[in-house]
């Protein structure tokens, strides 16, 4: 077996420790990024939502507007 000093084992922990940092690093990035992209769902879900109430309101008055020409269904 070989010898293992403890140079060498402080190395070793400092690479994880490195490497840690790193996917720490990485994290919060993605983090970041899935915030964002959580986001901008949201206002797409909003902007649905404002379509969806100006194709009420609009179908609203076409129905007034058919009652008052006396329109029937064709």
């Amino acid at each position: 077996m070989a010898d293992v000093s403890l140079e060498m084992i402080q190395t070793m922990v400092q690479r994880v420790l490195d490497g840690q940092s790193l996917i720490r690093e990485d994290m919060s990035d993605v983090k970041r990024r899935l915030t964002s992209l959580e986001m901008s769902v949201a206002q797409i879900h909003a902007d649905f939502a404002g379509q969806s109430m100006r194709i009420d309101r609009l179908e609203g008055r076409l129905e007034r507007i058919g009652r008052r020409l006396d329109l029937g269904d064709a």
